[in-house]
């Protein structure tokens, strides 16, 4: 009867292998991000909901206050990947917009949805600004922080 040897060496170089081709197996699938049970495939690209929001309140003399905002008041954006921006009007008439440093801009209207396409291609942090409320005079700064990394 013959026995069969398997030297340790054999043993090692086999689950390294092993563990090579499962890792490379796993790095090779497309990103799929889960969201509420429910997949998303890389390809598509990212949409962002925003609306916008109004703060009000009284001082202690009983004058009246307001701020508006857009929430959420920072977004993560990828670089370079195509992403939608939902912005839904909810506060105020009008909010006029434009993104700091790039030549995106448009109007989100109250009970309305505006849509903006956009790309970056340079990694930082770039302001979503309402022209109308833009200081704390005009009850802001109604600003957002987009963050492209």
């Amino acid at each position: 009867m013959k026995f069969i040897t398997i030297r340790i060496k054999w043993i090692y170089l086999f689950l390294l292998l092993l563990f090579l081709v499962v890792t490379g197996w796993y790095l090779m699938q497309p990103l799929t991000i889960y969201t509420n049970g429910e997949a998303v495939s890389a390809d598509e690209p990212y949409t962002f909901h925003m609306v916008t929001a109004e703060f009000a309140g009284k001082t202690e003399a009983g004058k009246e206050m307001e701020s508006y905002r857009w929430h959420p008041g920072t977004i993560m954006v990828p670089k370079g990947k195509e992403v939608i921006i939902q912005m839904y009007g909810v506060n105020g008439l009008e909010h006029p917009f434009y993104i700091e440093g790039t030549d995106y801009q448009g109007v989100v209207q109250k009970g309305k949805e505006t849509e903006l396409k956009v790309k970056f291609d340079k990694k930082g942090t770039y302001r979503l600004i309402c022209s109308v409320h833009s200081n704390i005079q005009q009850n802001g700064p109604m600003i957002a922080y987009i963050t492209v990394d």
